[in-house]
């Protein structure tokens, strides 16, 4: 009987771990570098590109037909789930990928399936990828 009730917690905890690795993918993101954030973003119709960024720094230089949606102020979860749908992939980039992690977490958190640019714009930039002003 001992042998019965220790097979059953060891099912139940393999159970419960796999529940939580289940729930911890859930609110993941994954990093991709240049060339394969081009061509995710190239998908234009099951992709919403995003740019975390300040208005200025949009000004500035941005990925063409990016969404600006600025990660430093307080209503920046707001206006995502005001903006972007539920349907899509969001690729969101910043300056070097540090705002744009921040913020990928977030929305994976809201139930985004959020794909961050490595190295930000500036990674971009360096790599020739069109920029527009």
């Amino acid at each position: 009987m001992r042998k019965v009730y220790i097979i059953i917690f060891l099912v139940v905890v393999v159970v419960a771990a796999w529940a939580v690795k289940n729930k911890m993918d859930s609110n993941t993101y994954k990093n991709v570098g240049v060339d394969e954030f081009e061509q995710i973003i190239a998908q234009k119709d099951s992709v919403t590109l995003l740019d975390v960024r300040t208005l200025s720094e949009y000004h500035e230089a941005h990925i063409p037909n990016a969404m600006l949606i600025d990660m430093k102020t307080d209503s920046f979860l707001t206006a995502a789930r005001q903006q972007l749908p539920h349907d899509k992939k969001v690729a969101v980039y910043c300056r070097s990928g540090r705002r744009s992690a921040s913020a990928a977490v977030k929305l994976a958190k809201e139930g985004y399936t959020v794909i961050n640019l490595d190295g930000g714009i500036l990674a971009w930039m360096s790599a020739g990828k069109l920029v527009e002003q």
